[in-house]
């Protein structure tokens, strides 16, 4: 009986050692550090200029890194497109159609439309999405002329026969002589034409209204480089191709039967796809915005060679001595400390709940006690950052549309210093 008890004591002591063992290679690491060089350097520059509030930084170096990057890989082979959606800011758009040596630029809403058509005259503007033929007439109302002549610089898009019935009737009715781009389904499923049949539709309607001047197409391919296996995806792209190239040619052989191809643009590609595309398909033009400012959900392969130039700032407004449970539940935080060095501090920051991640210092996380928060965020973290109060905090944006236009006007650094300010557009779906 005694040396059973012994034998049951030695296999309850291995037990709990190798429990031990066990939560010792499970429990979470010290995570934390200090500010990286980059994010010590960007913060006491935000000091020095007097930032005190959350505030979107634009670092120009790696703009320009990236808008050159981007023009090595293309290559020449195709013109660029601007994406107005994804750097929503004139002076940002400005200072990449001169590095790009690009006037075109892509519009998704009404508002930004009649801005870049008031200010910025030489751009050569085409719609993104179709918008409601109401929205085209608000346009043409409200558009005061000058040196944008809408007949030459402005293609409107156009995904259904119902659609393109609609702004032909705006076009006889107001006497506009209106260009027009086709939107292809080439596999999004997102909408646009999706069969010979509609196209033929279409191409009818163009062909019998003077006042309708076929333009060209446009064939969004995000969903290339979504696709989880290196196959699907390149069999995405050549059946992508194939569909552009076939809908493009059946609309040149009814409208172009000339042969003539002068003045059409096809638009291809996006931040993900761009360099997926060279002169050999029927795109002649690819279109591209975020990856030059390169948020976290353009962490692609094909991205690689392009940097982070977008951050949030925001200052620390409360740094506890350690994380403390809400009253009801405070003898559980000695527990979680205990198993989580990472959650041995917690710092609330002023706003969040944006559509960004803490990227320096490291090892700071959301609370999932406290949740997410657009007045004081709770951030947790091991202490190692060594942040006190009023200590600039960094987050690196998921997208760029709409987060950029969060915090009024977007901080300039360059070298290493604030060196401008500037506005943004207003926010639009």
């Amino acid at each position: 009986m005694m040396v059973a008890l012994k034998r049951r004591a030695v296999i309850t002591a291995i037990g709990a050692g190798l429990v031990g063992v066990a939560a010792l290679t499970v429990r979470p690491r010290d995570k934390g550090a200090p500010h990286a060089e980059y994010f010590a350097r960007a913060s006491k520059a935000l000091r020095a200029a007097g930032i005190a509030t959350p505030t979107m930084v634009i670092d120009r170096d790696r703009l320009l890194a990236n808008a050159r990057q981007v023009m090595r890989n293309v290559d020449g082979r195709l013109p660029l497109r601007l994406v107005a959606k994804s750097l929503p800011c004139l002076p940002l758009l400005d200072l990449l159609m001169q590095t790009m040596q690009t006037r075109r630029l892509m519009v998704f809403n009404l508002p930004y439309l009649q801005q870049l058509a008031a200010q910025r005259g030489d751009a050569d503007l085409l719609l993104g999405k179709p918008l409601p033929a109401a929205a085209a007439a608000e346009f043409y109302h409200d558009f005061q002329g000058g040196q944008f002549n809408p007949g030459r610089q402005l293609q409107w898009l156009v995904d259904t026969p119902e659609r393109l019935a609609q702004y032909r009737d705006l076009a006889k009715a107001q006497q506009l002589d209106m260009r027009v781009s086709l939107e292809i389904d080439v596999g999004l499923h997102r909408g646009g034409v999706d069969s010979a049949q509609v196209l033929q539709q279409m191409l009818a309607i163009l062909k019998e209204e003077p006042r309708l001047q076929w333009s060209g197409m446009m064939g969004y391919d995000a969903h290339v480089s979504k696709l989880p296996l290196a196959s699907l995806r390149e069999k995405a792209l050549t059946d992508a191709k194939a569909i552009y190239r076939d809908y493009a040619g059946m609309a040149a052989q009814a409208m172009r039967p000339n042969g003539s191809l002068a003045g059409l643009v096809f638009n291809a590609g996006g931040s993900p796809t761009y360099r997926m595309h060279d002169s050999s398909g029927a795109a002649n033009e690819v279109a591209l915005g975020s990856a030059l400012v390169k948020p976290s959900d353009f962490d692609t392969d094909l991205l690689k060679d392009l940097a982070s130039a977008a951050f949030i700032a925001t200052p620390v407004l409360k740094a506890g001595r350690h994380f403390q449970m809400p009253r009801g539940v405070e003898a559980l935080g000695d527990a979680v400390r205990a198993w989580d060095v990472n959650q041995e501090r917690v710092y609330f920051v002023y706003g969040g709940n944006w559509m960004a991640d803490p990227v320096s210092p490291a090892g700071l996380a959301a609370s999932g006690l406290y949740g997410n928060s657009s007045n004081q965020q709770a951030l947790l973290g091991s202490g190692a950052q060594q942040l006190q109060v009023d200590d600039f905090i960094f987050l690196r944006p998921r997208q760029s549309e709409s987060v950029l236009q969060q915090f009024g006007d977007i901080v300039v650094m360059e070298g290493g210093n604030v060196t401008e300010h500037w506005p943004v557009m207003p926010a639009m779906p």
